[in-house]
């Protein structure tokens, strides 16, 4: 039996991505069939590097390949990836493909730590990564990436000048924290912290990412109306610890996000210092904020639980040296892999089934 092209397609027609559940040839991740004597080869292209399911996808291929057209059939899979997005032709940076809101309701969460790692290991996946600091009147990520002294230069684009954003680790940094003095306190009214911000928009030259965190300081104030004024937020994060307290104001960072007027999608859940595990006693876990608040706070309100990171030592000492702990080998760092693997499927599940975001309009 000749092999053909169409045959290939399907076999591979029976493949069901579990996350989006239609088959790889409807959804167009098949590319690049290539047939030589009892050689097959192709490209599954993924909708994010990050994919978490990646080998199960191969060996489902594997498998249909070997039903279909039999068990002597060489196959060469290049697992591949392209980041989707439903920012087409946005006017305000359009090379990104997806802008992510991390937020809290309270500070002292850990919610920049959240965001440094997250950048780190989508970026380790093989995204193209950047972050905001949103935090005109405390910036944390000058200091968890050790670039505190560092300012951007400015470029002419078209005859207007933008700043460069600057580059740490492989990450892209804009921060106020760049801009001021590191030991001065910016005290500005409400609408010049909104106009800086936007200017990191505005007056940025980002290029070309697959994913822009945005780095929100704690509340619900005018930096969060800025944002979702000034550009359309793929999703948002929203960063919790285990107590009461903390949930309680999570809430209130959550129902923002989900009023009719804003309607930004919540991505999910995350639960920081979710326990403490002493590195003596690597089995022994002290539910020291409460047990479990994260999750629960995530099915009451019906969005994703997509990940819990310990209290560790070491993602402090990493934060306090700008050395993210992400970059390094240690069983936390495997925790934000997983936390940036099921980030970039939920931001993947989004894009397939919802519709694109608007930029909100407040009178």
């Amino acid at each position: 039996m000749a092999i053909t092209k169409e045959k290939v397609l399907s076999a591979l027609g029976e493949v069901i991505d579990p996350d989006l559940k239609k088959d790889l040839v409807t959804l167009g991740m098949i590319e690049d069939i290539a047939i030589e004597d009892k050689k097959v080869s192709f490209k599954v292209v993924l909708t994010t590097p990050a994919c978490p399911l990646k080998e199960i996808i191969k060996n489902d291929c594997l498998k249909a390949i070997e039903r279909n057209l039999g068990s002597d059939i060489e196959v060469d899979i290049d697992m591949t990836s392209r980041v989707t997005t439903i920012r087409d032709n946005s006017p305000v940076l359009p090379q990104v493909k997806n802008i992510i809101a991390v937020a809290s309701g309270k500070g002292g969460v850990g919610k920049s730590t959240i965001t440094a790692n997250l950048a780190v290991a989508l970026k380790n996946e093989g995204a193209k990564v950047g972050i905001i600091d949103a935090d005109i009147f405390g910036p944390s990520i000058p200091t968890m990436f050790n670039c505190e002294k560092e300012q951007p230069s400015v470029r002419e684009v078209n005859g207007k000048n933008l700043l460069q954003p600057l580059e740490q680790y492989g990450i892209q940094l804009m921060s106020i924290g760049f801009l001021a003095p590191p030991d001065q306190a910016v005290v500005w009214r409400g609408p010049m912290a909104s106009s800086a911000f936007r200017q990191f928009f505005t007056d940025t030259e980002w290029g070309e990412l697959d994913y822009l965190l945005i780095d929100l300081p704690p509340g619900t104030s005018d930096i969060h109306l800025t944002l979702v004024q000034t550009v359309p937020v793929t999703g948002a994060v929203i960063v919790t610890t285990p107590q009461k307290v903390a949930l309680s104001d999570a809430q209130k960072g959550l129902a923002m996000f989900k009023q009719p007027q804003i309607n930004v999608p919540v991505l999910g859940i995350v639960e920081n210092m979710a326990y403490f595990t002493p590195e003596e006693l690597p089995d022994n876990k002290y539910h020291i904020f409460g047990e479990g608040g994260g999750r629960k706070f995530a099915e009451i309100n019906n969005v994703p639980f997509i990940g819990e990171i310990p209290l560790v030592m070491g993602i402090r000492e990493s934060g306090d040296s700008g050395y993210p702990v992400t970059m390094k080998d240690s069983p936390v760092a495997d925790n934000f892999r997983a936390l940036a693997r099921s980030l970039a499927q939920e931001v993947a599940i989004r894009n397939a089934k919802q519709d694109k975001t608007k930029i909100v309009e407040l009178k």
